[in-house]
């Protein structure tokens, strides 16, 4: 590996050693690296693991035209041949499991199991890819018209750009990438500044799958990397009709217009500001389980992780101390480590935003259990113990989202006014309630109850599987990704008409005769 490999030497080395021998492993080439390049950080112990080489200005404009150039060759490929270079991408991710799971952990601070799951769900969609690639279904449509045949078709869109975040740095990209793919559209991906490494890694097992498959165009999958102006290239470029970003609700504020400016589609996937409910007669073991997972993994920086809990008056006293005792026993630390549960914050700025959120908390009469740094770690990652805030009501920060291990508990006593109250944010991607009654369940998911894209019951709001389509709606973004049709925002949809017949009868019956 090239000079700027070396570890820092003011910092431990073990972090750096691993990663580099993870990326060495996984065929990462030394170009990708420069001396003064953009540093790759751990957030275990804060060290830098390596200086990533930058994509420039001109490097993003002619990824993108490599990108333009390749879709132009591979929506001729037929569907299920593109599933099978998708199959072979799921092979290889196979077989490359534990290491770039291990370097989720190593650059994104997520638990060993989680930095695991995060490339099973790589793995899951590559495989539901695979079966789409016989399943892009179009219609026959029943025409008023004799001798006329009517139907749709789906084509390829185009370029598809993805912007990913830095809590799922590998597994946003596959969800987009394997259908857009399958469908015939060529991507380019802009990953989170903050995970360049593993953008890095993925890229090389995608290449590796690319061999293997034999004729990909040049530029089917390409990478930019760098900050927010390489990300405002792929926005603005008129070759990239569809863009999936994920971020918060501010970013998607500033890409939205930009897209709508030029007829783009977007597939946007921002804040979440989830809430569970639990119900009298919930299983409060059952809720006590899936809402410590909710809440605290990940370190509370999912999109779906638990923020707002609201627990009826008459369970109140039941559930919250033994919640309180589970925060405040709750293994942190080291996510490398065998038992921890709850890993570093991503960096500073992000355990700043979670004091500040704890004092407003504070300020309007909220009592805060846990909370603070945790510093017995070594190294200079940053570590927050989880919160739990008893609120007199919904005021205050507990109204939007902070992207930390806070998780603010309300009482409530009537069922109405829990879901007025649950809908009562700007987000609305994940939901769920914990009961055993039949009619508050139902209601939950009716059209009356939970605002939110994903609405759950007897589970936490957090932990989605590729079957199922993944987004939300109001300031969540409104798009989907992965389940049963979000294939067709990756494709345009063409209505034809056939007329078999020697005559020409016109629709609503309409008369135009002409001499002929």
């Amino acid at each position: 590996m090239s000079a700027s490999l070396k570890p820092v030497s003011s910092a431990p080395a073990s972090v750096a050693d691993e990663a580099r021998a993870i990326l060495a492993r996984l065929g990462v080439p030394d170009s990708a690296f420069a001396s003064g390049g953009r540093p790759a950080r751990s957030p275990i112990t804060g060290e830098v693991i390596a200086h990533v080489r930058e994509t420039t200005p001109d490097e993003a404009k002619a990824a993108i035209g490599r990108a333009d150039a390749a879709f132009k060759a591979w929506r001729k490929i037929p569907a299920p041949r593109r599933g099978e270079f998708i199959r072979l991408l799921g092979e290889e991710l196979r077989a490359s499991k534990d290491d770039l799971g291990r370097l989720v952990t190593l650059e994104a601070g997520k638990i060993v199991s989680e930095g695991l799951g995060e490339v099973q769900e790589m793995i899951d969609i590559c495989d539901f890819a695979v079966g789409l690639s016989r399943q892009l279904y179009g219609l026959t449509i029943a025409t008023e018209r004799a001798d006329h045949r009517m139907m749709e078709t789906w084509h390829p869109l185009g370029v598809c750009g993805v912007i990913s975040a830095f809590n799922f740095p590998v597994a946003v990209w596959s969800w987009n990438a394997a259908l857009a793919l399958v469908c015939g559209d060529s991507v380019v991906w802009k990953p989170s500044e903050k995970t360049l490494l593993t953008a890095l890694a993925t890229h090389a097992i995608m290449e590796r799958a690319a061999k293997r498959f034999g004729g990909v165009p040049e530029g089917l999958c390409e990478v930019l990397l760098g900050g927010r102006e390489v990300g405002e290239i792929l926005v603005e470029d008129h070759r990239v009709p569809i863009l999936s970003a994920t971020g918060s609700t501010a970013m998607g504020r500033q890409v939205a217009p930009k897209l709508a400016e030029r007829f783009a589609r977007a597939i946007l996937e921002l804040g979440g500001n989830n809430a569970a409910i639990v119900a009298p007669s919930a299983d409060l073991d059952l809720a006590l389980r899936g809402i410590a997972f909710a809440a605290m993994g990940t370190a509370g920086q999912r999109c779906t992780t638990l923020r707002r809990l609201f627990v009826h008056e008459s369970v109140y006293d039941s559930l919250v101390p033994r919640l309180a005792k589970v925060y405040g026993s709750v293994k942190i630390g080291d996510p490398r480590e065998p038992g921890t549960l709850v890993g570093p914050l991503i960096d500073q700025a992000a355990f700043d935003g979670m004091e500040r959120a704890l004092d407003e908390a504070r300020a309007a009469g909220g009592t805060v259990h846990g909370g603070g740094r945790y510093s017995d770690v070594a190294g200079d990652g940053v570590y927050a113990r989880p919160a739990l805030v008893e609120m007199p009501g919904q005021t205050g920060p507990v109204t939007r989202e902070t992207f930390a291990p806070i998780l603010y508990v309300m009482r409530y006593s009537d069922f109405d006014e829990v879901i007025a109250l649950h809908n009562a944010v700007g987000a609305g991607l994940s939901s769920s309630i914990f009961t055993l009654n039949m009619r508050e369940a139902e209601a939950f998911i009716s059209a009356t109850g939970s605002d939110c894209g994903i609405a759950n019951v007897n589970i936490g709001p957090s932990g989605a599987e590729i079957g199922g389509a993944f987004g939300g709606e109001k300031e969540t973004g409104g798009g989907r990704e992965s389940g049963s049709d979000s294939w067709k925002a990756y494709m345009r949809r063409a209505t034809n008409t056939v007329n078999y017949g020697n005559t020409l009868p016109l629709a609503q019956g309409v008369k135009f005769d002409v001499d002929a």
